[in-house]
């Protein structure tokens, strides 16, 4: 099956020394991504009645299907109908929470190129209205997980721009961000650091 993005370029999962695709990685020797993990651990929140947070779908347009039988649809070519934002969404103790979540091999940084453009302005604009947002940075090597509040990303990136570093090191991650030990459930327990943030 083949996508393609707004502009007709054919999408191809990236292959980065620093990105290995999603499914081919096992951190932590438990076998689980750490998409998984966050889904357990938003559904953990849903059924406890802590918060609402869902995985946001990207939006796909379906324009080539091929039926080898009667019963069943191929489909042979999508494209992404827009720019995704970021991975989740929901609330919180009556906040908007908006986050996205991202991994790397590297020990000593995390690399600004796992982000988007449009996903660092739409970050700039939920801070805009007072939302709260963040990123969860993985390190799968160090199997060690980060909460980073968005305006330290943002810094970080406007940093790049200038001509800075291409990456967040990962002393400055400890600085600004706050680790998350890996429990059992919740496996990543985000919200005792917005409890710590916000509400404390």
């Amino acid at each position: 099956m083949e996508f393609r993005y707004p502009n007709g370029k054919v999408y191809k999962p990236q292959q980065v020394k620093n990105k290995p695709q999603l499914k081919q990685r096992i951190y932590g020797n438990r076998g689980m991504t750490l998409e998984e993990d966050l889904n357990e651990t938003n559904q953990f929140y849903l059924e406890q009645e802590i918060a609402v947070v869902h995985k946001k779908p990207t939006p796909v347009q379906i324009v080539n299907v091929d039926y080898p039988q009667r019963s069943a649809a191929v489909i042979k070519e999508a494209y992404f109908k827009l720019a995704s934002t970021t991975d989740y969404n929901g609330i919180y103790k009556g906040r908007y929470i908006d986050f996205e979540a991202k991994e790397t091999k590297n020990k000593t940084s995390f690399p600004l190129q796992n982000f988007h453009e449009h996903q660092i302005k739409h970050m700039s604009d939920c801070l805009k209205q007072d939302g709260i947002c963040f990123v969860i940075l993985c390190f799968t090597t160090l199997d060690e997980i980060y909460y980073l509040e968005a305006k330290h990303l943002l810094t970080f990136w406007k940093r790049q721009l200038e001509g800075g570093r291409k990456s967040i090191t990962k002393q400055e991650i400890e600085t600004f961000g706050h680790h998350i030990a890996i429990g059992y459930r919740p496996r990543i327990d985000y919200v005792k650091v917005i409890d710590k943030l916000y509400f404390s």
